[in-house]
């Protein structure tokens, strides 16, 4: 089991008031698997990704990654694991502006010890394995928006990660773009790459094997979406 979550609290204090932004999440993702986690503003799937990628911790129940209990990791083995773990690919992008495509996908091998001949070489074959080959020098202005999140799942997926991560990967994209976006991680998915996207829209998570819904910071319902079997509500 990649991700395995076991009653997963996040509770926040603002004054006096609590808020609950998770309630009991367990669920468990293999290797391999394509999960949409979905729900609307205030559900609670941006909590749960940012616990899923290491950038929050639960306030109460255990969070496993790959078999290590991150309750037990310091801040600077978190932070390891999630450079050489896990790829993140965000809504916005996020590429440096004076920077061109191969060095953007490069960014993520500047302090791994490799030569710079590999790091350009690794950045520019996540480049063609994204549809980038020969924009390798273009700057992100000189991109269109759907251009830029491929630049982006480039440089995720340069490290080699066991997760890819992706929040909203569409939500500053055309409809067409969108789509191409989405069989980007079909495909990576097919061979063998396990993608977990957040989204609220319900077209982004048909693309993905397995749906899950959250409500008010719990699991609504958890069902596979490739083999016909009906949602199980939880």
């Amino acid at each position: 089991m990649l991700i395995q979550c076991d009653d997963i609290w996040k509770v926040y204090r603002l004054g006096d008031v609590e808020v609950q932004a998770l309630r009991g999440i367990s669920v468990g993702i293999q290797r391999g698997e394509f999960v949409a986690i979905m729900g609307a503003s205030g559900s609670g799937k941006s909590t749960l990704m940012n616990i899923i990628g290491c950038l929050d911790k639960p306030t109460k129940g255990a969070y496993q990654f790959d078999g290590a209990d991150t309750a037990r990791l310091h801040s600077d083995q978190l932070a390891d694991l999630r450079n050489r773990q896990i790829g993140f690919v965000f809504q916005n992008f996020t590429l440096l502006p004076r920077t061109s495509a191969l060095e953007n996908a490069q960014l993520p091998l500047l302090y791994r010890g490799l030569t710079l001949h590999t790091q350009r070489a690794r950045a520019a074959e996540t480049l063609r394995r994204v549809g980038l080959a020969g924009r390798e020098r273009h700057y992100p202005t000189q991109l269109s928006g759907g251009q830029q999140q491929r630049v982006a799942i480039a440089r995720a997926l340069v490290t080699e990660p066991a997760l890819l991560l992706a929040d909203e990967p569409t939500g500053n994209l055309d409809t067409q773009s969108s789509a191409e976006i989405m069989d980007i991680l079909a495909s990576l998915n097919r061979d063998g790459m396990t993608v977990i996207v957040v989204t609220h829209d319900a077209e982004v998570a048909a693309h993905a094997c397995r749906e899950i819904v959250l409500k008010d910071g719990a699991i609504q319902s958890d069902r596979m979406t490739t083999d016909g079997s009906t949602a199980v509500e939880v």
